[in-house]
C-alpha cells in the first residue's frame, strides 16, 4: 500500500464524527429512561469530568495514534502476506478475533502493572456506571496502548483497516457501560461481553476486581482466567478500592502517577522502586500486600 494513499484514507475516515453525537444522544436516552427507577444513575459533576477525560484523551492520543500509524504501515510492508490478506470478508471476520485479542492483554495489564495503570485509573475513578463513564477514558494509556497491536500488521492487516477494526471495538464497548440492561441470553453472555460482564469490571468488591477485561469477547477471560460472574446476591461497587475526592479533571488523569511517585521515594531499595512501578497495584514493600489476587485469595481462604 503507498504511504500517501493509506494517510489519504485515515484522513477520510470519519466513524469518529459519527460516533461522538450517537454517544452523546445515547446518554440523553439514558439519563431520561433512568430518572425513576435509577435516581443517581448520574450526577453532574461526575459525567462533566467524565466528558472532559474524552476530550483530553483524543487529544493525549493525536500523536501516538499518528506514530503507531506510521509503524503500522511500515511492519505490513514488511509483511510476506500483504499481498494475500487483503479487505476480504473473511479478513475482517479474522481481524476482529485478533484485535479484540491484543485489546485483551493491553487491557489486562492496565490493571496488573501499575505504571499502565496509573493511565487507566480514571476510567475506572467514576462511582456510577452509565454511558457518561464510557466516555471517561484513560488519558495516559493513550501513550502506550498501540504497542500491544504492532504484531498484527505483520500478518498483513494494512493500517487503515486495522485502525477501523480498532474504532469498532471501541463503539462496542460504549453499550455495556449500563445499568439498565440486564442479564442477556445465556448464549450471548457467554461468547460476547455485555453490560453484565462490565458491571463486574468496574466493581471495586473483591470477588469482581480485575476481572472481565473483554473488549467484544468474553471469551478471553473464560481461557485466561480472569471471568467473574455477576452475581445477583452481590450488587457490584462502583470506583476505585480507594475512591478519589475531586471533580477536577488534571487531577483525576494525573492522581496515580503522584502516588507512584511517593512510593517509590518511600522506598529504599532499587528492587523496590522497580516493584511500586512494574507490579500491580496494592503492592508494598512495608505494608499490607492489596493487590487484587491477595485480596481475592484472602476472602476465599477465610
Amino acid at each position: 500500500m503507498n504511504l500517501e494513499l493509506a494517510i489519504a484514507e485515515l484522513q477520510s475516515d470519519k466513524l469518529l464524527l459519527f460516533a461522538v453525537p450517537i454517544f452523546l444522544l445515547a446518554a440523553g436516552i439514558e439519563y431520561y429512561l433512568a430518572k425513576v427507577k435509577y435516581s443517581d444513575l448520574y450526577e453532574g459533576k461526575d459525567f462533566w469530568v467524565s466528558i472532559s477525560m474524552g476530550i483530553l484523551s483524543s487529544i493525549v492520543e493525536f500523536l501516538p495514534k499518528a506514530l503507531a500509524f506510521m509503524a503500522f504501515w511500515f511492519l505490513h510492508e514488511l509483511s510476506p502476506l500483504k499481498d494475500i490478506v487483503q479487505r476480504q470478508w473473511w479478513a475482517w471476520i479474522l481481524l476482529l478475533f485478533l484485535d479484540d485479542f491484543a485489546y485483551y492483554w493491553f487491557h489486562r495489564l492496565n490493571h496488573e502493572v501499575r505504571l499502565f495503570w496509573a493511565g487507566h485509573v480514571p476510567h475506572h475513578s467514576s462511582v456510577h456506571m452509565n454511558f457518561g463513564t464510557a466516555l471517561r477514558q484513560g488519558v495516559g494509556e493513550r501513550i502506550h496502548k498501540f504497542i500491544f497491536w504492532l504484531w498484527i500488521p505483520l500478518l498483513g492487516f494494512d493500517p487503515l483497516m486495522l485502525f477501523i477494526m480498532i474504532s469498532l471495538n471501541l463503539f462496542y464497548q460504549f453499550w455495556v457501560h449500563s445499568e439498565l440492561v440486564n442479564k442477556l441470553p445465556k448464549w450471548f453472555e457467554a461468547i460476547f461481553n455485555t453490560p453484565s460482564h462490565h458491571r463486574v469490571h468496574h466493581a471495586s468488591n473483591i470477588r469482581y476486581l480485575d476481572c472481565n477485561h473483554a473488549g467484544v469477547l468474553i471469551i478471553w477471560d473464560k481461557l485466561f482466567g480472569t471471568f467473574s460472574e455477576e452475581k445477583d446476591t452481590e450488587r457490584p461497587i462502583y470506583g476505585l478500592t480507594e475512591n478519589i475526592s475531586t471533580y477536577n479533571p488534571a487531577k483525576v488523569a494525573t492522581h496515580e502517577y503522584g502516588a507512584i511517585w511517593r512510593d517509590v521515594k518511600k522506598a529504599s531499595k532499587f528492587t523496590d522502586k522497580l516493584n511500586y512501578i512494574f507490579n500491580a497495584p496494592g503492592w508494598s514493600h512495608d505494608g499490607e500486600d492489596k493487590r487484587a489476587k491477595t485480596l481475592r485469595k484472602n476472602l476465599y481462604d477465610n
